[in-house]
Formats: structure tokens, sequence, C-alpha cells
């Protein structure tokens, strides 16, 4: 593998890379506070808040990824008409992201509210309705992935946190268009339905995730991680699988080549978010034309930053180039 020219292709070449993420979007707000007495009305802890921050989740979060490494990036969702999509609209404009394939809806803009004391998570607050989409707002959706492909991309991705913007139909609508046009589809799933996913080039399981789709569940290990691989790509007909392990880093398993990718050493805080990272990493890598075998390795390296943060974080240019030239050198 020449890491050289994988760096070479971070610091130039992803601002020529268009990639179109569809899915689940959402907006992560998180208010960080002091607890130092219990209410009197309720046998609950009291937050003074000093601090708040919203973030892009979901695959809006995948869309921030993207366009933190320079890729031109544009989203395809729902939203509500409220202060939330606002926000959501903001920042995904601030970032530079395209949000034509934004479908307003009568349902609320997914938001998750995060109160945090010290540095214990003490509730969270969902904002959501998860009912498949379907009918006219899934039509609009179809029908600006089919425009966006008429105007040239390098890679789609689908993002599904199962708030149910990727129903079965309009899963594979968006995968045949896109095959029609010849642009790779990366999939991250959610659930156990993965028939929808069916003939994706590309999808991007954690461990657990794998375990919701197999009779018997398996340990996080090399063998057993490709086998359970190679079962999901026979039943449900996608050509290859990328399975992120946590501390085990991650796996790549295609036709005529299996690759286990270890992770960086380091402390290991948080995964949340990682998938997310990974997915939009090796999105840029395909849509660049890289092996899948440097896209792997770019994604792993770029998953060993983000879990050493606390809550949803991208990763920038310059930080998955830091990590990259320091892996170069050991």
């Amino acid at each position: 593998m020449d890491r050289q020219s994988i760096c070479e292709f971070v610091a130039k070449k992803t601002g020529k890379c268009k990639i179109l993420v569809i899915g689940d979007v959402m907006l992560d707000k998180y208010y960080y506070g002091e607890v130092k007495r219990i209410s009197p009305e309720a046998p609950v802890p009291i937050t003074h808040v000093t601090a708040e921050k919203e973030t892009l989740g979901g695959a809006a979060n995948v869309a921030h990824n993207l366009a933190l490494m320079g890729c031109q990036t544009a989203i395809c969702g729902f939203v509500g008409s409220d202060y939330h999509c606002q926000s959501l609209m903001e920042k995904f404009i601030a970032c530079g992201i395209d949000i034509r394939g934004l479908v307003p809806t009568d349902s609320p803009t997914t938001t998750k509210i995060r109160v945090i004391g010290g540095h214990q998570q003490m509730l969270r607050l969902d904002f959501e309705d998860t009912a498949p989409v379907e009918g006219h707002y899934a039509d609009r959706m179809k029908n600006y992935v089919a425009q966006k492909l008429s105007e040239s991309l390098d890679c789609v991705v689908i993002s599904d946190y199962g708030k149910g913007a990727c129903t079965e139909d309009t899963c594979q609508t968006i995968i045949k268009l896109c095959h029609d046009h010849g642009v790779p589809v990366v999939v991250d799933p959610k659930g156990s339905n993965w028939t929808k996913y069916s003939r994706a080039d590309y999808i991007t399981p954690n461990v657990r995730e794998i375990n919701e789709v197999l009779l018997d569940p398996i340990r996080n290990e090399d063998f057993a991680v490709e086998r359970a691989a190679r079962y999901v790509m026979r039943k449900f007909k996608v050509k290859n699988v990328i399975v992120t392990r946590s501390s085990q880093g991650l796996s790549l398993v295609r036709d005529d080549e299996t690759m286990h990718v270890p992770t960086r050493s380091q402390e290991v805080f948080d995964v949340s978010g990682a998938g997310d990272t990974v997915i939009a990493v090796f999105a840029t890598a395909l849509a660049g034309g890289l092996k899948p075998s440097e896209g792997a390795y770019m994604a792993n390296m770029a998953a060993s930053v983000v879990v050493a943060k606390l809550g949803t974080y991208a990763v920038s240019k310059e930080e998955l180039l830091k990590v990259l030239r320091e892996g170069d050198e050991t």
C-alpha cells in the first residue's frame, strides 16, 4: 500500500469528489452543566447549565465528515418545519453542503437533546417520528436523487438510522438508479431487514448490527467476522462488506479478498459517530478512484481520531493527514 499517494490524495484531490448522502438527518444538542442539589419538586438533580452546543447527527454527520474532507457534498433527507430544521440548514450552509435535497414534511426534524452533568449523561429527549416515509415525500426524494445523478456523482451513501427515510422501496429505487448511472452505493445499515440493501456495492455494519441478522451471534474475532460477512453477501446479495469492530479495527471482505485492519493504538473514549466517519472517508476514497483496501485503511485511521473524542465528532482533512503521516512513520 502506497501511503504517500494516499496522503497526496487526501491533501490535494478530495475536492474533485462529488458525493450525495441520503438518509436520516438529525440534530444533536448538548446541554452541559453542574449538579449541586436535588430538586424540591421531584427527586431529580437540578442542572445549572453552563454550556451548550449543537452538532450534525445521523446522515447529517456523514455529510459533515465529507465536507470537512473537502468533498463536493450534497444531503438528501426529511426535515420538519421547525426551529431544529433552521439550525440544521444553517450548519449545512456553513459547511458548504448542498441542501436542495432536504424535503420538508409535517413531522418534526429528528433531534436528540442530551443533558450532561459533569461527565455523566443524565437525560435524553428525542423529537422524532419514525414511521416509514412514503407517498409524495418519498417520491420527491427519489426524483431529487435521479436529478442529482444526471448532473454527475462519484458515489452515493445511504445512511440508515431507522427513522423512516430508508424504506425498502426507496433504497431499492436509489440503488437501481445509481447502478444505471454507474455510481457505487455504500450503505450504513440499521435493523434486521437488510433485503432493502440488496445489490448495494458496500455495506458497513458494526459487530452488533451484523449480529442482528445472524441466527447465532458471533464474537469480535477475525475468522468469525469474515464468515459472517460472507453470509451477509450471499443472503442479501451485497457485493462487499466492511465490518467496523471498535477496539479491533475493521475488516474488509470482498469476493476475492479479506483484509483485517487493526486499530491504531490509543485510548478510546467514545465510539459514537465512528461509523459515520468510516463510511464518509471510505466513500471519499471510492469516489477518488482509490483501491478498496486503501479506503479501508484511510477509514480506520480516521475512526481512530473520532473515538478519542466525546460525543458526535467529524474529522477534518488536516486531522486525517496527521494520523496518516504518523502511521507512515511507525
